[in-house]
């Protein structure tokens, strides 16, 4: 017995661009978890190639995974996992903005087109600044969540994963360095508010040759865990 396959297309705006012309990492890996359980557990994404912006694309559910791709070509899998995903650490909200003075990016950014990291207008993009936490091997950045990044269901997985992808990389990031992400992993453990203020925080958690292991979260202001993502980069050769 065989399990027909639900397709559906997927186009990803221009908007929500990482790299110059391909698809932000997180901004996808949320698209897909959200597609397979709404984000509500852990869902592991892996990026096998870079998704293109404004093509028709193919999103399969097959089980209890999701596929997408560009014709015959598999672009992104998710898959469930069973564990409960849990932050680096919560850092408060004040703190957390006062390290985005220290943001690698705002002397030499390698992607500052990014969606969630990049140097974009106030309300386009997310602006997810990332400095040093003091006496940390931290780094955070204070999150106002702009009204433009609200639909008529909230603010939706997808944004979610865009603010949890790049700043487990700027945890590793110094001046000049770049990697793309390979593997995400994400969990949303309560809604994000439109206008409300976050914390966002990551650490790296080790590195084996080119690839980049990572963990980020975002807390609400008391400390409680709202979202939280692990993640695995590679570098270029």
């Amino acid at each position: 017995m065989t399990t027909a396959a639900l397709q559906t297309v997927l186009t990803v705006p221009e908007r929500f661009r990482g790299p110059v012309g391909i698809a932000n990492g997180g901004w996808i890996a949320g698209t897909m978890a959200e597609a397979l359980n709404g984000g509500r557990s852990a869902v592991e994404v892996t990026l096998h190639a870079p998704t293109p912006l404004e093509t028709e694309l193919r999103l399969e559910h097959v089980a209890n995974s999701v596929s997408l791709s560009h014709g015959e070509r598999l672009l992104v899998e998710a898959i469930p996992v069973a564990e409960d995903l849990e932050g680096p650490g919560f850092v408060p909200f004040t703190d957390a903005a006062r390290a985005e003075a220290g943001f690698v990016g705002l002397r030499a950014h390698p992607f500052a087109e990014c969606f969630a990291c990049g140097m974009r207008e106030p309300g386009d993009g997310l602006r997810i600044f990332p400095g040093p936490v003091e006496g940390t091997d931290m780094v955070a950045a204070g999150w106002r969540v702009p009204f433009t990044v609200t639909g008529e269901d909230g603010v939706r997985a997808s944004i979610v994963g865009a603010v949890l992808d790049c700043i487990t990389g700027w945890a590793h990031f110094g001046p000049g360095e770049t990697a793309l992400l390979g593997r995400l992993a994400v969990q949303i453990h309560r809604p994000v508010h439109p206008g409300g203020r976050y914390s966002v925080v990551a650490r790296p958690t080790g590195r084996d040759g080119r690839k980049m292991f990572g963990q980020s979260a975002i807390y609400e202001d008391d400390g409680t865990l709202v979202a939280a993502a692990r993640a695995t980069w590679i570098a270029s050769r």
